[in-house]
């Protein structure tokens, strides 16, 4: 083949690392961009906190990034409150996994990366408050709640608290130790005796067996512990134990038995099953039934330290006036610029190493700049969201109407890539509670009149019929189909149990009062 050179005309999309992150810091969550901005700020010198509010920049973006000025961070839509309810109304978030018996039983950021001519530094800020200095704070009546929560007591505390009281030699008291420490959150001794025993003693069978019978004693003696239950190493064990403490009648001896059943039967409420291998009669089962629901599956889940994650919201709705006023929430907003004083000097002195100083500067502005544009873009996102589903906010989730990413990326000129990142992991606070955007879309199910109605308006609609359904003859899947399809929704008996299952609704024998 003859060698030869040729030129060729092409396009291709590049990805700047100044697009990657704002990209980056668009889809994270408010508690994601905290530790984001705490870590920029150990890392970058240029970067500081702004005390007092500083003007916003227009960076020359394109028409579909342009940032919100200061002035027009409220949207004030001009929807009539008054509007009725439409036919079509959400999201659809499903689970279609089945669960357990046990556990029935327990219940493209869009953008070019184009760099334009840096302003003045002093004119770089963002609008949120100033993060709280706790240091500073010498209200001692303003009590962290994180705080609180972990100075409670642990299952392992509780339990080591009443081993004082007892009499036990060293190697008991090792054994008890042990057991304790080895309990899940739950209050459940998953691994069992000869395994714990093994673990400890290795090849040594003598003095495995040694202290397996430590282990057996320790046991038993846990067992009569502090909450009922504890350190079981089952389901039907942990009932078991709690049914010792209840009065000696013909429900406890009947609730004992079934317990030594499978669960299965018990956690489908097999009532003439129950009566056959229990040898109890109907009336009876059926109150040892009740006695066994009242019991605690889960003794040590009391006790369990869980640092609740507050959902704080990014958008706050309001009712003003005929509509709804749209504001970011100040709060979630880092208020960021670039420090004046070192900015300074690296204008004044471009020696050594200056190049790489710069080049800090510039990955500053560059993060303040990405963190004015979430922002913006969350406040544009919300603003749609609001316009079209102006019924949800008037008259609740009966309201909603279908929705799709698609038609908020339409309307604002984004990719609907873009709305995605937006929409997950931020929070919008409305007159009927906090929810994510994500809430807001959902799938359409066809109506007779030709129309949609969305899934999260069928989803309330379930939920008020199983609240209004008779507790002898709770309605089944098949059942609240045909009522919807009396409505006009044209719903399968499949889909209703999905949108079921999605509300964590039990079926109809499990809802049915004995």
């Amino acid at each position: 083949m003859k060698q030869g050179l040729s030129l060729r005309v092409s396009q291709h999309l590049a990805l700047t690392p100044q697009l990657q992150q704002s990209i980056r810091l668009l889809q994270l969550s408010t508690l994601e961009l905290s530790q984001e901005v705490e870590q920029m700020l150990d890392e970058n010198p240029f970067l500081e906190v702004s005390e007092d509010a500083a003007p916003r920049e227009d960076f020359g973006l394109g028409q579909t990034d342009t940032p919100v000025s200061q002035e027009t961070r409220e949207f004030e839509s001009t929807t009539d409150t008054a509007a009725s309810i439409p036919d079509d109304s959400g999201p659809a978030s499903t689970s279609d996994a089945e669960p357990s018996s046990e556990a029935k039983l327990e219940e493209s950021w869009e953008g070019d990366g184009s760099v334009e001519t840096a302003p003045d530094d002093n004119e770089w800020g963002g609008d949120a408050t100033p993060r709280k200095n706790k240091n500073n704070n010498n209200d001692d009546s303003d009590v962290d709640a994180t705080e609180l929560a972990r100075g409670h007591e642990s299952l392992q505390e509780h339990l080591h608290r009443q081993a004082l009281s007892l009499r036990l030699s060293p190697e008991g008291k090792a054994a008890l130790h042990f057991l304790i420490e080895s309990l899940n959150d739950d209050g459940y001794l998953e691994d069992s005796l000869a395994s714990l025993a093994a673990g400890l003693a290795g090849d040594d069978l003598e003095q495995v067996e040694a202290l397996e019978h430590e282990f057996s004693v320790a046991l038993k003696l846990l067992h009569h512990m502090e909450p009922p239950g504890v350190g079981a190493r089952n389901l039907a064990e942990c009932l078991g134990l709690q049914l010792l403490d209840c009065r000696n009648c013909d429900e406890t001896r009947a609730a004992i038995a079934m317990c030594q059943q499978p669960m299965e039967l018990l956690a489908k409420r097999d009532v003439k099953r129950l009566v056959q291998l229990c040898g109890f009669s109907d009336t009876v089962i059926k109150g040892a039934i009740a006695l066994i629901g009242r019991l605690d599956p889960k003794p040590g889940r009391r006790f369990v330290n869980v640092e609740r994650n507050l959902v704080v919201p990014d958008v706050l709705v309001v009712k003003s006036g005929r509509g709804f006023k749209v504001s970011l929430n100040s709060d979630v907003m880092p208020r960021l610029r670039v420090h004046d004083i070192y900015a300074n000097a690296i204008k004044q002195n471009k020696g050594q190493g200056g190049a790489a100083l710069q080049q800090r500067l510039q990955e500053a502005r560059w993060f303040i700049k990405n963190i004015q544009q979430r922002f913006d873009t969350i406040l544009r996102v919300s603003s749609a969201i609001v316009e079209r589903q102006k019924n949800f906010f008037t008259h609740g989730e009966l309201a909603m109407r279908p929705l799709v990413l698609r038609e908020i990326a339409d309307e604002l000129g984004l990719h609907e890539s873009t709305i995605s990142r937006v929409t997950t992991a931020k929070y919008m606070s409305t007159p009927f509670g906090t929810f994510e955007l994500k809430y807001f879309f959902g799938s359409a199910l066809g109506t007779e009149t030709g129309g949609n109605a969305s899934s999260t308006a069928v989803r309330a609609l379930i939920k008020q019929f199983v609240a209004s359904e008779s507790l002898k003859k709770p309605l089944s899947d098949n059942q609240i189909s045909e009522m919807l399809k009396e409505q006009g929704i044209e719903c399968a008996r499949r889909t209703v149990a999905k949108y079921r299952e999605a509300l964590r609704i039990a079926p109809a024998n499990l809802r049915r009062s004995l």
